[in-house]
């Protein structure tokens, strides 16, 4: 489909689960670490593009704190990841130490020409109980949707079909019915934005320009338990990924 080689920063889908398990007298303490990138990942990859996998747990030691270093980057994808995470670093929160924004930083690159995507999850947005707090960043302006104060979350245990009610390059090639989602955020669209896919009336993928850079936000998960087997399982899975990070690096006709 034409698609450019890009430059992704990955940052998010990554926890650890700490469980108690009370057996008579005995109380044990179980951890377990996952990821939830690794299709999306393998999708991006698969496209061509050059990935940059940055988990939470590293983010405060391995995303690029500054506006140079993320300069090498021609798009940003945050998954699941709560704002905290970047401007939290322990320099900031324990030493009261001076240090880059890189969410800031973000946001003047993508004004200057660079993407960004947003995909849905519980530490997205404004997220659970709102607690992912991105609508007090930066790229509360760049984000090409209003994010709503405290919990956004819309959670459809019977599952919801999104509707494509608009033609975008980013769905070129992408045919017949989309998978269920077990849920997604309430967002709002900004004036100028491009909505293609919808769920009722709530847009579920918006697109913009902003400045000289593209922005996007997918409003539901890329993985479970919001992103479904069969989301994950679909034939335009990596199809529909690879296009929009493409379109967001400028490679797709500038339709938004």
């Amino acid at each position: 489909v034409g698609e450019k080689m890009a430059k992704l920063l990955f940052a998010g889908e990554s926890w650890s689960t700490i469980g108690l398990q009370l057996k008579g007298f005995a109380l044990y303490t179980t951890g377990e670490y996952a990821e939830g990138a690794t299709a999306m990942l393998a999708a991006l990859e698969a496209a061509g593009h050059e990935v940059t996998y940055v988990r939470n747990h590293e983010v405060p030691t391995r995303f690029p704190a500054d506006e140079a270093a993320l300069a090498a980057y021609d798009a940003f994808v945050l998954s699941d990841v709560a704002a905290d995470t970047f401007l939290l670093h322990p320099d900031t929160l324990q030493r009261s130490i001076v240090r880059p924004n890189p969410i800031a930083a973000m946001a003047k690159l993508v004004a200057a020409g660079k993407g960004l995507l947003m995909v849905g999850g519980y530490m997205s947005f404004s997220g659970f109980q709102g607690h992912a707090c991105w609508p007090n960043t930066a790229l509360a302006d760049v984000l090409p949707v209003h994010m709503q104060p405290g919990d956004d979350r819309i959670e459809r245990p019977e599952g919801v079909t999104p509707s494509v009610v608009g033609e975008h390059p980013v769905l070129a090639g992408i045919e017949g019915p989309w998978p269920h989602f077990l849920g997604y955020q309430r967002l709002g669209a900004k004036g100028a934005a491009a909505v293609p896919l919808r769920v009722g009336n709530d847009p579920f993928l918006v697109l913009a320009k902003h400045g000289a850079g593209r922005v996007a936000a997918f409003a539901s998960d890329c993985s479970p338990h919001w992103g479904t087997p069969e989301f994950m399982a679909w034939s335009h899975y990596g199809r529909f990924w690879g296009q929009l990070t493409s379109w967001l690096a400028g490679e797709a006709p500038k339709a938004a």
